[in-house]
């Protein structure tokens, strides 16, 4: 008996100071970006003219592994990711897709990854660069973890992702922003560096276009999100006294001030909804389309007449831009548990 308590109380110890080992080495190989980093500057930018149409579309495209077959441990399901196959053919989904559409000048795109266990390491950054060699690209991580241990008999493993924007136009300037604020210590080790990411354009008017690719945060209180729009409206709102033009787009997590849905087919999610509050942009265009939903609960696979859905996906005008048109596009979550959206807007 003396024996088997001995060799239990050896595997607790061994255990632990594994675990500990594995603590240590998270912190100490943890990705810590600065507020501010150039990602990219330029001597010889494009000009944009001061009355152009300019249309845009937004889309989180899961890492090609959030189909309407899949469900997700982090939203109460099974799985981490689909077969190699089924990656693979979201992510030729994907690229097809931004591929078929027509004149769209800027793409802000989340959740690419470029070496993740959970996507089998493939690099979904240079296969999307692949079908646009006329257009600018950047990108920039919020997502770098060596080792997430979830869930514990399956883990995701290595994670390496990030926000990657695409234009026309060339860019006098783009700069990664952290956000404020993030999970405390150790969960803060396994979750994602929150950012977005702002291009600057020049315009004939000698003011700038300014692009933000955003990517809020998920899965907190609200707390986390509440500082994130406090940070970003100061931001944007300094550059807006400025003169220039500002347009942000993205995955905020959040639905739009006031949101009313106008769903024909879809359930609305109501159950862990936030919206952002009306209080931050006054007199600003929250840009949506109330009619189709943007992202579905991953509990389960995707089923029209049970899933939970919302609208996290959307646009912000400053007040010197018109719109003119925004649509979300649904793909039924085919190759993501995201849909595209669609934005056209003219500068004033």
């Amino acid at each position: 008996m003396k024996k088997i308590i001995k060799y239990f109380l050896l595997t607790i110890v061994i255990f632990v100071a594994v675990f500990a080992v594995f603590l240590v080495y998270a912190t100490f190989a943890d990705y810590r970006p600065d507020e501010q980093t150039i990602l990219s500057t330029s001597e010889e930018p494009g000009m944009l003219s001061d009355t152009l149409e300019i249309n845009l579309m937004a889309w989180n495209i899961g890492y090609c592994g959030l189909n309407a077959e899949m469900d997700f441990f982090y939203d109460g399901g099974e799985h981490v990711r689909p077969d190699r196959e089924t990656s693979k053919r979201n992510l030729d989904g994907v690229r097809d897709f931004l591929k078929s559409t027509e004149n769209i000048d800027f793409f802000l795109l989340q959740e690419v990854d470029v070496d993740s266990k959970r996507s089998y390491g493939t690099n979904q950054f240079d296969s999307i660069v692949a079908g646009f060699p006329d257009f600018e690209t950047s990108y920039s991580k919020n997502y770098d973890v060596f080792f997430v241990p979830q869930p514990l008999f399956n883990p995701m493993g290595r994670v390496n992702s990030g926000l990657m924007t695409l234009s026309k136009f060339g860019s006098e300037s783009s700069v990664r922003y952290s956000f404020p604020g993030n999970y405390s210590w150790p969960l803060g080790l396994f979750f994602l560096d929150r950012c977005f990411v702002m291009t600057r354009y020049a315009v004939q008017n000698e003011k700038e276009l300014i692009v933000i690719n955003t990517h809020n945060s998920a899965y907190d209180d609200g707390s986390l999100r509440d500082q994130q729009m406090s940070y970003l409206k100061e931001i944007v709102k300094d550059e807006f006294s400025k003169g220039n033009y500002v347009i942000v787009g993205g995955d905020w997590n959040q639905c739009p001030p006031d949101f009313k849905p106008n769903f024909k087919d879809n359930l609305m999610d109501n159950e862990s909804r936030k919206d952002i509050a009306s209080t931050h942009f006054a007199d600003w265009t929250w840009a949506y389309d109330s009619t189709t939903p943007t992202n579905r609960r991953v509990v389960a696979p995707y089923d029209k007449s049970k899933t939970l859905t919302t609208v996290i996906d959307f646009f912000l005008l400053s007040p010197n831009i018109e719109l003119k048109k925004v649509e979300t596009k649904s793909l039924d979550f085919q190759y993501s548990d995201h849909n595209p959206v669609f934005l056209k807007l003219k500068l004033k």
